[in-house]
């Protein structure tokens, strides 16, 4: 009885890991491949730079999120009654979910900085069609696959290797909320405020990087990257963000908006 309440009593690295994975799928799907808004579409919408650094900081968050998460899984090795992969993976399904909810609630329905889909005359059909299939669908699965079977104890020699995988899971997740999708030659490059364009373009140039499109205060830009050549790199020369989302600016097609 006791090792079974003990598994129990730790769904906290499940539900943080998942709802970290549950942003950077918001963050990666949303704001950069598909481009339907960004975490602060509803607010200045026309100021690019401000809503690719509103991003950034979004990810920012993320990581932290799921650096606890992280944390907390690694404490969880040390329980004398371990924890399942079933019971982990359940946690990851209902945080995963949880997040959606809360985004649904807080940031489209009660702050309205962004809705899921800011071109549309129909929000509210995508904000509940996105809230049903990702939010309460992950979470009533997980909610199932958490049931009586999860204090059975052969699961429980399956968690290293759902530690592992969850692991990678989440560090692959998080590089790509800032890294260029694979396969992708463009990647939007933010300097520090006050840069100007001079500063910017030189250290473009001193990068190897190409330039394709850039704002008038010079703190904004698109690059197209050589086969191969790493975004990682930007940094070094006065980047303070460095995305990749196929067209200029990262969501530029807000500008129709």
């Amino acid at each position: 009885m006791a090792p079974t309440a003990s598994r129990r009593s730790q769904p906290w690295p499940g539900y943080v890991l998942g709802f970290a994975l549950g942003g950077f799928f918001d963050g990666i799907l949303l704001h950069q491949i598909l481009q339907w808004h960004h975490l602060l579409s509803a607010i200045n919408g026309g100021d690019i730079r401000f809503q690719v650094a509103a991003d950034g900081y979004f990810h920012a968050l993320m990581y932290g999120v799921a650096a606890a998460g992280l944390w907390m899984l690694w404490r969880s090795r040390g329980s004398p009654a371990g924890m399942s992969g079933r019971s982990l993976f359940a946690g990851i399904l209902i945080g995963f979910g949880a997040w959606h909810i809360v985004d649904a609630l807080l940031s489209h329905w009660l702050l309205g900085i962004h809705r899921i889909r800011m071109d549309s005359i129909n929000r509210l059909f995508w904000d509940l069609l996105w809230v049903g299939l990702f939010g309460l669908v992950p979470v009533v699965f997980g909610w199932i696959l958490k049931g009586p079977k999860d204090g059975t104890p052969q699961f429980v020699r399956s968690a290293d290797p759902a530690r592992t995988l969850v692991v990678l899971l989440v560090l692959g997740a998080g590089a790509l909320g800032i890294w260029p999708l694979r396969g992708n030659e463009f990647a939007t490059v933010l300097f520090a405020p006050g840069a100007g364009q001079d500063h910017a373009v030189r250290s473009l140039a001193s990068a190897g990087a190409q330039l394709v499109w850039m704002d008038a205060s010079g703190e904004l830009a698109v690059v197209r990257l050589a086969r191969g050549q790493s975004g990682w790199w930007l940094f070094r020369h006065g980047a303070i963000l460095v995305t990749g989302a196929g067209l200029p600016a990262g969501c530029l097609n807000f500008l129709r908006t």
